[in-house]
């Protein structure tokens, strides 16, 4: 039958898988496979080692690699670099050996544009002639009207210049005056006069004091090819409130670098007939700044000095910042006793001449033996309190001065302040700067402070009195770079001498562990 004759495949496989041939035929199958995967497994891996020292001994010299960093990491590249260099110039730009370093920012890179009144400038002509260097500096006076002898520049002084005519600007504020939007435009005027070389604008009030040496400290620390708007805000808490936190104070000063000038002077004058119901000047250039979207860099040096009263407590506890700027003169009393305001200002420039990046910086240290606190504000004045008060007390202003507000107590101010003592034993003892000089021979300054003498009621505690006290002599060496490390109170040493009625202080950079500790 041909169903006989046909042999069952699955019976053909299994009884071919159980004969004696097919076991040796398997057998010599299964001991040649294992053999040739590892041949093939060694001859990959040799391969592999081959290939792979070659392409690490070539890496090394090759010079075209896209992700290389070991020719950028050298600061000392041999000559034979330096062509493969010059073909990565997104990457590194070498400097050519003629090529002279970039100027730091001095006086003659800065414009001053100074608002001024016709009304008051008789008077306030005089504290701009204290601070400006008419050989060093430029600046505009802008006022609002004609003065007379305007055609007689005063050599002194800045030229001046009248304010355009700004009738066509809306300014419905009824509280402000209109003169807000002429003093908004100086930086923007200013820059047309096309002033060659220019880096920075410096707006400011015509009763500004400017310590120069330290605005131009301060604006080093920033690129001036960026946008900047820089300055600082308000003492009294309750203006910056109703104005703006963000919000430079132009009495106080503010800078504004060229390139954002230059963004300025496009749309200001759209800008500024957007706000026609805003107060003031500050307050329109503010909001222009907002829309060009630049914020306010914070630098607390610049002072609006919105307070009434004695500035004693907030320069003898002056923050660990350079002193730019001084404001709103014709308010408060002069900053020495028994002075006008100009003569203080004057008498002033004679420690800013010795040391201006000194000036004003507060040290705190300790009679251990009297058990006194003295606190150095160098240039200005040192006091001596009865007692140990910690340096956080001591760096606290007292409040010898009154709000822009006068019914606002002191949770008015924008920052911390302490209360003046009505403790009879812990008033201190001021002594006011009286003589500075340079000792060349000891390359250190000399600066002397007397006593001013007020009242002082009986104290009943028993340790060392101060009022026999009349001379202090603080020596200090001059530290130009002082602003170059970062932010930190130069230290002070009561020192030992033999003169009756004087103290010897020393003041300078804290040396390794030293602190303003204080003696329990």
């Amino acid at each position: 039958m041909k169903v006989n004759t046909q042999k069952d495949p699955e019976k053909i496989i299994w009884d071919h898988m159980r004969s004696p041939s097919s076991n040796l035929i398997s057998g010599s199958q299964t001991r040649t496979l294992p053999k040739l995967m590892v041949w093939l497994i060694l001859f990959v891996s040799v391969t592999y080692v081959v290939y792979t020292l070659k392409l690490v001994s070539t890496s090394r010299a090759c010079n075209n690699e896209p992700f290389s960093t070991n020719r950028h990491l050298s600061s000392t590249p041999s000559n034979n670099s330096l062509p493969l260099v010059r073909n990565h110039t997104s990457l590194a730009i070498p400097r050519g050996e003629n090529q002279e370093p970039r100027l730091e920012t001095g006086f003659q890179h800065i414009v001053f544009g100074i608002a001024a009144s016709a009304k008051l400038w008789e008077q306030r002509q005089n504290y701009i002639k204290i601070w400006y260097k008419p050989q060093e500096m430029r600046g505009i006076v802008w006022l609002d009207d004609k003065v007379k002898n305007q055609e007689r520049e005063d050599s002194n002084l800045p030229p001046i210049k009248i304010s355009s005519d700004t009738s066509r600007f809306s300014y419905t504020n009824k509280q402000g005056h209109r003169s807000a939007i002429r003093i908004s435009r100086i930086v923007s005027e200013t820059l047309r006069l096309g002033l060659k070389n220019v880096r920075w604008f410096v707006m400011g009030d015509d009763d500004t004091f400017f310590i120069a040496e330290n605005l131009v400290r301060i604006l080093r620390k920033y690129d001036h090819n960026q946008y900047y708007y820089i300055g600082s805000l308000s003492e009294s808490h309750l203006q910056n409130i109703f104005f703006s936190y963000g919000m430079a104070y132009g009495g106080g000063g503010f800078a504004i670098s060229y390139p954002l000038a230059k963004a300025l002077v496009k749309m200001q004058d759209r800008c500024i007939q957007r706000y026609p119901g805003l107060y003031g000047s500050d307050d329109r250039m503010q909001a222009c700044m907002a829309e060009l979207g630049v914020p306010l860099t914070k630098e607390v040096g610049f002072h609006q000095y919105d307070v009434y009263g004695n500035l004693f407590g907030l320069l003898a506890s002056h923050p660990v910042t350079p002193l730019v700027s001084l404001h709103h003169l014709d308010v408060v009393e002069p900053i020495f006793p028994n002075a006008t305001r100009v003569q203080a200002l004057q008498w002033l420039k004679v420690p800013m001449k010795l040391d201006s990046a000194g000036l004003m910086q507060q040290s705190i240290c300790y009679d251990k033996s009297k058990r006194w606190t003295v606190s150095v504000s160098w240039g200005f004045a040192v006091q001596i309190f009865r007692g140990v008060f910690s340096p956080r007390e001591i760096e606290m202003p007292s409040r010898t001065f009154l709000n822009w507000y006068r019914k606002a107590d002191y949770t008015a101010y924008a920052f911390n302040t302490r209360p003046v003592s009505r403790n009879p034993c812990q008033k201190p003892f001021v002594f006011y700067l009286s003589k500075a000089k340079f000792d060349s021979s000891l390359n250190t300054t000399v600066s002397e402070y007397t006593r001013h003498h007020v009242p002082h009621p009986a104290c009943r505690w028993k340790m060392p009195d101060p009022d026999k006290i009349e001379t202090i002599v603080v020596h200090k060496k001059p530290d130009p770079h002082l602003w170059d490390r970062s932010p930190r109170r130069n230290c002070c040493r009561v020192m030992s001498t033999k003169k009756k009625g004087s103290v010897m202080v020393n003041v300078g950079v804290c040396r390794d562990g030293e602190i303003s500790e204080v003696q329990v």
